[in-house]
């Protein structure tokens, strides 16, 4: 028997949603995805930031792009995102939960503001848009084509960070326990759970925790970099590369699993 190998990689005609993406991580993922033929929708708090970017996204690539802002902190805004969606598409192949916060304080004067924040956006908004968008899912799923999630967690999950950021490695710890709750309920209904902790790379979040201000372009990640055993930070390619894997025919028996993309940070320490 030989076995065939064809479109291993492929997401083509997917239909994908990828919170937060409208930069960072999120950007990056959902850039992947148009560049292999999927129609991605992406969403972030900020219309304009989200408008902008699906546009760009959309001329780069000559792909679909759809901007549906929300606020995925206030269940409103779940509800909100996953009813617009649903006027849209009929079924949803891929969810990636990204959108994130992050609060930095002296353990002394961490306020409760910067633990709800965080908690609200990036543990409460991913089990919740889960819940809201999981008919979608369910009309996609299938054996042979299985519905896939992707949460972005963060290796800040799996170790103690260097800054100061109590709420933001809670909760994605959490993310990562939840990924793994999700998939013991729906696998038997061929929809996939995983989550990605990344590392560092060339964000808004980490740049204005090393003090770059937010900048990503035209600032010397090397300090960075140097900490890293890759001696970099990470790529687009490193991102989107191993989100396409986990929504493919080449990552569907990989289910339920967190998987650094971090250069090898948590590896080798």
């Amino acid at each position: 028997m030989t076995e065939k190998f064809d479109n291993l990689f492929s997401i083509k005609g997917k239909i994908a949603l990828v919170t937060g993406g409208s930069r960072g991580i999120g950007e990056m993922i959902a850039a992947g995805f148009l560049a292999h033929g999927a129609k991605v929708y992406i969403s972030s708090r900020k219309a304009e930031a989200c408008e902008a970017t699906a546009k760009r996204l959309a001329e780069s690539y000559g792909a679909e792009c759809i901007a549906l802002p929300a606020d995925l902190s206030q269940l409103s805004g779940v509800e909100s995102l996953a009813k617009r969606l649903s006027e849209r598409e009929s079924r949803l192949d891929i969810l990636v939960n990204n959108a994130g916060a992050a609060w930095g304080a002296p353990l002394e004067q961490f306020p409760e503001a910067g633990w709800d924040k965080v908690m609200d956006t990036n543990v409460k908004g991913v089990f919740f848009l889960t819940q809201k968008v999981l008919p979608l899912l369910r009309q996609a799923a299938s054996a042979e084509r299985p519905a896939r999630v992707i949460n972005i967690g963060s290796i800040d999950g799996l170790k103690a960070a260097i800054f100061d950021t109590f709420s933001y490695g809670a909760s994605k710890a959490a993310v990562h326990h939840l990924t793994r709750f999700m998939a013991a309920h729906l696998t038997k209904e061929h929809i996939l759970f995983n989550a990605i902790a990344p590392g560092p790379f060339p964000t808004w979040m980490l740049s204005t925790g090393v003090g770059f201000g937010g900048k990503t372009e035209n600032v010397d990640w090397s300090a960075v970099a140097n900490r890293n055993p890759s001696g970099r930070v990470g790529t687009p390619q490193d991102i989107a590369g191993l989100a396409i894997f986990l929504c493919s025919r080449a990552g569907e028996y990989v289910v339920a699993q967190t998987i650094a993309c971090d250069g090898g940070v948590v590896g080798t320490s």
